[in-house]
């Protein structure tokens, strides 16, 4: 079994009770938190193993593997997560913008309002990525067609008589 999948059936098991399940949520968040705090202040591209990459953040090694599956979208050059064991070598170069909208369609507000995204982003850029995450999932309806208006398709028929059958 490969790490991502321990991860997965950890994470996701369903024979545990709500309460450790919550409690299992709650503090993989604040790790997840610290994770985001450190990597948002790093300088230089942070490169390792799963288990280097754990050390170095103080999170156990599961938790490691579920921050990079959870990062691994945001990546500039994504890591081969499927396949990964402990000795993979692991790049966390991230795009910024598209780390921040991630964040925010997961609905993360825990790692979005960060104060380390302040001197990484703008606040107006921010704002409009904000909006462009919010807009990504809206569906936009068009207006309906009547019976006996102009076919939309330009043969000057009315819709009834044309594709409206």
């Amino acid at each position: 079994m490969s790490l991502l999948e321990e991860w997965r059936e950890l994470a996701y098991s369903q024979q545990t009770d709500q309460r450790s399940y919550q409690a299992f949520w709650q503090s993989y968040f604040e790790k997840e938190k610290g994770f985001y705090q450190s990597l948002l202040t790093e300088e230089n591209e942070v490169k390792g193993t799963v288990l280097t990459l754990a050390e170095k953040y103080g999170v156990e090694k599961m938790t490691m593997v579920g921050i990079l599956d959870g990062i691994n979208d945001s990546l500039s050059e994504p890591n081969p997560i499927e396949t990964m064991d402990e000795e993979t070598e692991l790049s966390l170069a991230y795009d910024r913008e598209k780390l921040y909208k991630n964040m925010v369609i997961a609905k993360a507000d825990w790692l979005y309002n960060l104060s380390e995204w302040e001197p990484l982003l703008t606040e107006e850029r921010r704002k409009e990525l904000y909006k462009e995450a919010k807009n990504a999932n809206t569906v936009v309806k068009g207006k309906k067609i009547g019976r006996n208006d102009p076919c939309p398709c330009g043969s000057g028929k009315k819709y009834k008589f044309c594709h409206g059958r």
